[in-house]
């Protein structure tokens, strides 16, 4: 029997409890290690996940011999560094989303991967949701003809701490639909249609409290198949029971209703209405995609969320902030 994948998470914040927990319950052949420039917290994680090994430093544990493949898992200001040097020593690499807070950190991370040989996978979790593998679906059966209109809500009161890293734009990268709407917009434009034309508007920001960040977005946008679309993003506007929230894909045979997290999908169009309930084991997705990962490894491929489908993502991002954006 081959030995485990020796897979180990650069920092011992919130999201790699999360990741850890999903990764334990996708049951793959993976052994998991922890650095943290706190070596106590690596140690209680390690404990906590049943972990291998436990590092003081990043540079420790990318540089041991028995590492495979690192998961970056710090503020996004960190990233390339980290990505850079995990390549440069032969590891593969999944990075936490957003990847890059630049389009030409992005083209580096390209070249370092390809100088490399490696796996680089961007953590974009809602790629593999079972939401999104569903509603892809049912666009390519044509279920509501074709699409006319697109209008996605991800509206919600969650407030960050003042202590909180997202707090500082220079570590997260931007503000706060940049650093977890980006998710948002790659749902969106991920459903078979491709996003190529979009703008955003910001509604007057408020930045008191605890939380400064600006924390709302709406984003129009047009498909290349002429479909338009809408993207309501807000972190400050109290939603139905704290979370609940609807979004619609209308087109010339029908309609989809589905919960934007994934609970329910309502499907009316030719025949009777379909609810359908895409699954909850996995939700966030965050199991199939280290499925994929894992997958890429063996099979010598780049997975599904390569750095080439997070550049699209980026460059919509560019043009949304009205950042120049060379041409393809």
């Amino acid at each position: 029997m081959a030995d485990p994948l020796r897979l180990v998470f650069l920092g011992c914040g919130y999201i790699t409890q999360v990741h850890s927990t999903h990764l334990r319950a996708a049951g793959l052949s993976v052994a998991r290690a922890y650095a943290s420039r706190d070596k106590t917290k690596a140690d209680a994680y390690c404990r906590r996940f049943g972990g291998v090994a436990a590092y003081s430093d990043y540079a420790q544990a990318i540089a041991d011999p028995r590492t495979d493949a690192v998961v970056v898992a710090v503020p996004p200001k960190f990233h390339l560094d980290l990505t850079r040097q995990a390549l440069a020593a032969g590891k593969h690499v999944l990075v936490e989303k957003p990847a890059f807070p630049r389009l030409e950190d992005y083209e580096q991370a390209v070249a370092a991967r390809d100088r490399a040989g490696r796996v680089v996978l961007v953590g974009e979790n809602d790629h593999y949701k079972p939401l999104a593998v569903t509603l892809r679906r049912l666009l390519a059966e044509g279920a509501i003809g074709e699409m006319v209109f697109a209008q996605f809500t991800t509206i919600a009161k969650k407030l960050k701490k003042a202590d909180d890293w997202r707090n500082d734009e220079s570590m997260a990268g931007g503000d706060a639909f940049f650093e977890e709407g980006i998710h948002w917009l790659h749902l969106a434009g991920s459903l078979g249609p491709r996003i190529v034309d979009v703008e955003g508007y910001l509604p007057s920001p408020s930045r008191s409290g605890a939380d400064a960040r600006v924390k709302s977005m709406m984003v129009a946008f047009r498909y290349d198949n002429d479909a338009v679309g809408s993207l309501y993003y807000s972190r400050e506007i109290p939603s139905l029971l704290r979370g609940l929230r609807l979004s619609k894909l209308y087109g010339r045979k029908g309609v989809i209703t589905f919960e934007s997290n994934g609970a329910f999908v309502l499907v009316r169009g030719n025949g009777s209405p379909q609810l359908l309930f895409p699954g909850v084991r996995d939700i966030r997705g965050y199991q199939a995609m280290y499925r994929d990962f894992v997958s890429a490894i063996q099979q010598t491929r780049q997975p599904e969320m390569s750095l080439e489908r997070a550049i699209e993502d980026h460059r919509l991002m560019d043009r949304i902030y009205g950042r120049p954006v060379p041409a393809l």
